[in-house]
């Protein structure tokens, strides 16, 4: 390796972790220097101290450069990252890195950027929920290429879990969670083990049906799930214990910490739990692309019978693939029923898997950060043509219409593959 290759491979190292130590400083940063309080005359107030902050980050970012070339000056910096990489190598993109990076940094500071503004809060919820329900189907239709149009079924297997458990025997929200992933997960395995053979336009009417038969199930067992009146009075999920209310028989969130309560506070924990769920969705389908069944989704979606070829077992790839992505809905099902406190069959249409499987199409499927950018536009154009009354869905189609027609593979259509070998190009 030259010594200019060494050297820009250098700088590399350098600026991308003296970028995360300036991240991590802004993280850590900001509950102590960018936010103080101070008495008011409603009591205390909340006051931003974004110069100080942003002077903390530099002063991270800088030092961090600093130290590096020092420590290298001595011969002290570790060449293990300069080393040659494997034949066989994950993979990926810088920029879309970065700017996932980015995304992630927004989102931690969203509610602080706007304080106070309710609605600001409560949209960035609904994307975060429909971005977690993208990374699920994305797995199906994206890496696994299995048309799914019944997603909103497991969705609604979570939801109703929740919904049942929490109002008839008493189970809180963290102990739902794993419950109603297990069992959506269950019903996506009994989904996929009778449509194995079925290819295409016969399985999306299979798993079109499937979502169909789970909604006449909830509207027609009234028993049970209550029918078409559904279930009211969910219990919010509550931090370690400490509900978010203003009273109640034990201690609360406000009561604990010593502050004020308000309404506020709940849409904040909310947005910032499915914030977490969201994240934690998102590790979890990175890893798994990664593992040998994550590869054997990519397999089975480019050439099916040259991997019953290769001896992959293709029945259980296909299964794996339906329970993960069925097992990702259920958990954002628990929390839209936390979070509405209400739920019935109407919130579970054909037309929430249309726009679920919308995200996963119009983002790229198999792109990550392309269901984030998808399921924002998806979320957010109607609610900025809330002005135009009954011309606001038409805008909304002749948007989604133009992107297609402009970007006809999706908002972020070339991905590499997950597993690659250098000299190779990988198709796009």
């Amino acid at each position: 390796m030259s010594s200019t290759a060494t050297q820009e491979m250098n700088l590399h190292f350098r600026v991308k972790d003296a970028l995360g130590a300036a991240v991590v400083a802004g993280l850590v940063g900001l509950p102590m220097l960018g936010l103080t309080t101070r008495d008011g005359a409603n009591g205390l107030e909340v006051q931003t101290r974004w110069a100080l902050l942003g002077a903390f980050i530099v002063i991270a970012f800088a030092g961090r450069i600093t130290l590096q070339m020092l420590l290298q000056r001595f011969h002290l910096f570790s060449k293990r990252r300069l080393r040659a990489r494997p034949v066989s190598e994950v993979t990926g993109n810088g920029s879309l890195v970065w700017a996932g990076a980015a995304c992630v940094a927004f989102a931690v500071l969203l509610p602080a950027l706007f304080a106070g503004n309710r609605y600001v809060v409560d949209t960035a919820t609904t994307v975060l929920i429909y971005v977690m329900l993208g990374w699920g189907l994305n797995v199906v239709v994206g890496l696994a290429g299995l048309l799914d149009l019944g997603y909103v079924a497991f969705y609604a297997v979570g939801a109703y879990t929740y919904g049942l458990l929490s109002t008839h025997f008493g189970l809180g929200f963290w102990q739902c969670l794993p419950i109603a992933g297990g069992l959506a997960a269950t019903f996506g395995v009994v989904l996929g083990y009778p449509t194995l053979r079925l290819r295409g336009d016969y399985l999306a009417i299979v798993t079109l049906g499937f979502g169909e038969i789970i909604r006449l199930v909830l509207v027609n067992w009234g028993d049970v799930t209550g029918g078409p009146n559904g279930i009211s009075s969910i219990p919010k999920p509550t931090f370690f214990g400490l509900p978010m209310q203003a009273s109640g028989e034990g201690p609360t969130f406000a009561s604990v910490f010593g502050l004020e309560y308000s309404a506020g506070q709940r849409v904040v924990f909310l947005y910032y739990l499915i914030l977490v769920l969201a994240l934690l969705t998102n590790l979890l389908v990175s890893r798994l692309r990664r593992l040998p069944v994550g590869r054997a989704w990519e397999a089975v979606r480019e050439d099916e019978i040259a991997c019953k070829a290769m001896g992959i077992n293709v029945t259980n790839v296909k299964l794996s693939a339906f329970a993960t992505g069925a097992m990702l809905a259920g958990f954002g099902g628990v929390f839209f029923a936390a979070r509405q406190g209400f739920i019935s069959p109407e919130s579970f249409t054909f037309s929430e898997s249309a726009t679920i499987l919308a995200i996963v199409v119009l983002g790229g499927m198999g792109s990550q950060l392309g269901v984030v950018l998808a399921a924002s536009l998806l979320v957010i154009l109607p609610e900025l043509g809330r002005d135009f009354s009954e011309y606001r869905m038409l805008l909304f189609g002749v948007a989604m219409v133009f992107i297609m027609i402009v970007r006809p593979g999706g908002l972020i259509s070339h991905r590499r593959a997950t597993v690659s070998v250098p000299g190779v190009e990988a198709k796009p």
